[in-house]
């Protein structure tokens, strides 16, 4: 703590250094009570083999965190994605990570799993995209919404002026023209904006008379006479 190192290194070095420590009290031990510890290191030794067999899953997970400790691709803190699981991280145990889910679940993944997965950081960077497609009707006036969508970009302050917000249509779709917008946001705002962006673009567009496409079916039938 006093050389602020990272809770989640921090506590698996301790833990490392904790079971370092009972190993050579335990041999240390045994030579003051007169046990011959060079004979008992050597049955360790030879049974080396058979050991590291039995817990080859276990000592994947130690080396993995020690990768894990070394190179730091995360955090104490950082919301990642790996393995399956997504949350933020908590602490690196010896033999497994601990994350805490959104919908507040603790979740152990084996450091394993993690090393051998990709692992997506949302916390590594300052700033994060925002990636939104709004569609609306070939009858609705197409330079309207896109000064609606400028507008609402402007006025929001959490949005950032650099990089620019990026703002055009990017596709002609079966039944709607579609406008990608694209600003960016510092990382702890993403979710926030995000869901504010979708609420007021639908008002907005609401107020304007602009229409918002949805998938329909139209079903003909004949009636033949028998």
């Amino acid at each position: 703590n006093k050389r602020n190192i990272d809770a989640a290194i921090g506590n698996f070095l301790a833990d490392v250094a904790f079971a370092v420590i009972v190993i050579l009290s335990f041999i240390t031990a045994l030579s003051n009570l007169g046990v011959q510890t060079s004979t008992f290191l050597t049955v360790i030794g030879a049974s080396g083999l058979a050991i590291a067999l039995a817990l080859k899953n276990s000592l994947a997970n130690l080396a993995s965190g020690v990768l894990i400790s070394v190179l730091r691709p995360f955090r104490a803190g950082h919301y990642i994605e790996t393995a399956g699981q997504a949350g933020t991280i908590k602490k690196i145990e010896l033999f497994y990570t601990v994350i805490n889910t959104p919908d507040n679940k603790v979740v152990l993944i084996p450091n394993s799993q993690i090393w051998n997965s990709p692992i997506v950081n949302y916390s590594q960077q300052q700033t994060r995209r925002v990636d939104l497609v709004f569609g609306i009707g070939y009858e609705s006036d197409l330079l309207q919404a896109k000064q609606i969508l400028a507008r609402i970009i402007t006025e929001d302050s959490r949005i950032l002026k650099e990089p620019e917000c990026n703002i055009a249509v990017s596709d002609l779709a079966d039944s709607s023209v579609n406008f990608m917008v694209r600003p960016w946001v510092n990382s702890s705002d993403y979710w926030a904006v995000r869901a504010d962006l979708l609420e007021t673009v639908k008002l907005e567009f609401d107020k304007a008379g602009i229409s918002i496409p949805y998938p329909q079916m139209d079903v003909h039938y004949t009636k033949t006479s028998s």
